[in-house]
């Protein structure tokens, strides 16, 4: 079945949409890049020029207000995620938002009903769950290969010290754990299919800006923990181990997974450990996790299906991402 691409407007020209998701939209079957707004009508025309999209507007309102427009993505700092996704859709525009979707879970509902109210589709854009490499992975968890799920260990650490980047400013939603601690919690939450039972967290604050520049969490859930460090000034580094009573996962490269060569997936199992474990890899073909989410929230627009990750889900891992703040302001200094 032949299904026409859905036009998509892009509200903003941040780094993620230009270096990232355009790229990756324009090789979609099923999405195609319409036109692109900014505040700036020179940083709109120039996206446009250097994308081919057709149309680029001087304002947000201009292009919710297109009307050949069917959907918005929105990549903007996440102070603004709740004004623009609800004026996308009192327009009647679907809305695909950048991680995390607000900055509490009683805003995260806000947009929720003002979708639903619109008959709009909302998903939030955590493009690493829909990836083959991570269907592999919750596919090995849910299957039983490393037997019952007990643990799952993650770091994610990247270091920018700018005070005028946005991750840094604390009233547009900047730290690491709304930027990259997200990430954590949600993996947690999906591969324990519930939600923690205690929260226990620790954080540390830049002087100057407020923010979180390293959080350390222990979510409890009814079978098992989690345990996290995320960090905007830590070296970078991306790791995600999954422990099980009879086998474990380790996933290369697994947020910014690269969407131009093949990654892989280790089962480690046996063998004689830690010096000479037995490992299983198993290699994930090239695919970029951008179109793989354009292509996914394109197709349940056109045939009218649930999006892949529920919008609902949002609200959840905000929940905990609150509970982790309350927690980290109880423990001693």
């Amino acid at each position: 079945m032949t299904i026409e691409p859905v036009s998509w407007g892009v509200l903003g020209v941040a780094n993620i949409a230009t270096q990232k998701v355009i790229p990756a939209m324009l090789h979609s079957e099923l999405s195609r890049v319409d036109a692109i707004a900014s505040r700036s009508s020179d940083k709109a025309h120039t996206a446009a020029r250097r994308f081919g999209i057709p149309r680029s507007h001087d304002s947000y309102d201009a292009l919710i207000a297109d009307p050949s427009i069917e959907a918005i993505y929105i990549p903007l700092p996440n102070h603004l995620h709740l004004e623009w996704t609800i004026a996308a859709a009192r327009a009647g525009k679907h809305v695909l938002c950048e991680k995390p979707l607000a900055l509490t879970s009683a805003d995260a509902q806000r947009m929720i009903d003002a979708c639903r109210e619109a008959g709009v589709k909302l998903m939030e854009a955590f493009m690493y769950r829909l990836h083959p490499l991570w269907q592999a992975a919750v596919d090995a968890v849910s299957s039983g290969r490393v037997g019952e799920l007990r643990a799952v260990q993650t770091v994610f650490s990247y270091f920018n010290d700018d005070p005028a980047n946005i991750r840094n400013i604390a009233e547009m939603g900047g730290g690491a754990l709304y930027d990259v601690g997200c990430y954590a919690v949600n993996l947690s939450r999906m591969l324990f299919q519930s939600e923690p039972t205690a929260v226990h967290a620790a954080t540390r604050r830049d002087a100057l800006s407020g923010t979180d520049v390293m959080t350390s969490a222990l979510l409890e859930f009814e079978h098992g923990h989690s345990t996290f460090i995320c960090s905007t000034q830590l070296e970078s580094s991306q790791r995600v181990e999954i422990l099980g009573t009879s086998g474990r996962l380790v996933i290369e490269i697994p947020f910014n997974i690269p969407p131009d060569r093949p990654t892989r997936l280790d089962h480690i199992a046996g063998g004689s450990p830690p010096v000479s474990p037995h490992v299983e890899t198993v290699h994930i073909p090239t695919a970029d996790p951008y179109t793989v989410q354009a292509d996914a929230f394109s197709r349940a627009i056109r045939l009218d299906h649930d999006v892949p990750i529920p919008p609902a889900d949002a609200v959840a891992n905000l929940a905990v991402i609150e509970r982790i703040f309350a927690a980290a302001a109880q423990s001693p200094d």
